[in-house]
C-alpha cells in the first residue's frame, strides 16, 4: 500500500509549522531588540572580557564566587533593552493598536516574547560561562548560569512591569537605574539575608557554616522566583488598561 501522499503530507506539515516558527520568533525577536541584538550581545561580551581581564590582573585568589559577579552584569545587559524598551517599541511601531484589537492576544505575546528573552539571555549566559571556564577557572557551567538567571529574571520582570506603569523606554530605564542603585546601596546590610537581590551563593561569609549558607542561598532563589512571578503577572495586568496606553 503506497504511503507516500501522507508522508509526504506529514513532511508538509512539519515544514510549515517548523516554518512558521521560524518566522514567528524572528519577526518577535526584531520587535523585542529593534535590528540591536547583535549590538548587545557584542557589548555583553566585551563586558564580560574586559571584567575577566580585570579580575586576572587585580584578583590573585579568584574563584567560582568572582566568575558569578563578572557574568552577573553581561546577564543584566542582556536582559535590560528588551524588557524596558518592549512597550515602547510596540507602541512606536503601533503595534500595540493590534494587540489590543484581538482580545487576550498581547498577554500571548509578551508571554512568548518574555520568554523568548529570558532563554536567549540564559543561553549567552551559559556560552559565556564557558569561555570562563575555560579562561579562567573550572567550575560548573551549568548550575553558574542557572543561578545567574534567578537575579535576571526577578530584574527583568521587575523592568517589564515597571515599562508597562511608566509606558515609556527612556523613563523606564532612569526607574530602573535608581531602583538598581538603591538595591546596590542596602546589599551590604542584606548581604547575609535572603532579601538581597545580588546574592552570591559561591560567596560564603566568613565564619559562617556552608551548610546555613546554602539555606540562605534556597530561601534568596525562592524570594525572587515569586517575586518574579508578581511582577510579570502584575504587567500582564496593566496591559488591560488599554486607554492608558492607546492615548
Amino acid at each position: 500500500m503506497d504511503t507516500s501522499p501522507n508522508i509526504f503530507s506529514k513532511q508538509s506539515r512539519l515544514y510549515f509549522w517548523t516554518d512558521l516558527i521560524y518566522k514567528m520568533a524572528r519577526y518577535n525577536l526584531k520587535i523585542i531588540f529593534a535590528g540591536r541584538f547583535i549590538w548587545f550581545v557584542l557589548a555583553a561580551l566585551l563586558f564580560f572580557i574586559l571584567l575577566s581581564i580585570n579580575v586576572v590582573f587585580n584578583t590573585p585568589g579568584y574563584d567560582s564566587a568572582s566568575v558569578y559577579a563578572i557574568l552577573f552584569f553581561p546577564g543584566i545587559l542582556l536582559v535590560f533593552y528588551p524588557t524596558v524598551f518592549g512597550i515602547q517599541s510596540d507602541a512606536d511601531t503601533r503595534i500595540l493598536e493590534i494587540l489590543f484589537g484581538i482580545p487576550d492576544y498581547r498577554y500571548k505575546v509578551w508571554m512568548v516574547r518574555l520568554g523568548m528573552i529570558f532563554l536567549l539571555t540564559w543561553f549567552f549566559l551559559y556560552l559565556f560561562c564557558w569561555i570562563g571556564y575555560y579562561g579562567l577557572i573550572p567550575f560548573p557551567v551549568f548550575e553558574m548560569s542557572w543561578q545567574l538567571m534567578f537575579p535576571i529574571l526577578f530584574l527583568g520582570c521587575l523592568a517589564f512591569l515597571v515599562s508597562t506603569i511608566v509606558k515609556n523606554g527612556n523613563g523606564t530605564a532612569v526607574v530602573m537605574i535608581i531602583i538598581g542603585v538603591l538595591l546596590l546601596m542596602f546589599s551590604d546590610a542584606l548581604s547575609r539575608t535572603q532579601w538581597n537581590v545580588f546574592h552570591n551563593p559561591y560567596s560564603i561569609p566568613e565564619k559562617m557554616n556552608e551548610m546555613i549558607w546554602a539555606q540562605v542561598s534556597q530561601k534568596n532563589r525562592l524570594f525572587l522566583s515569586i517575586s518574579s512571578v508578581i511582577f510579570f503577572l502584575g504587567g500582564l495586568t496593566n496591559l488591560q488598561r488599554r486607554e492608558k496606553f492607546l492615548k
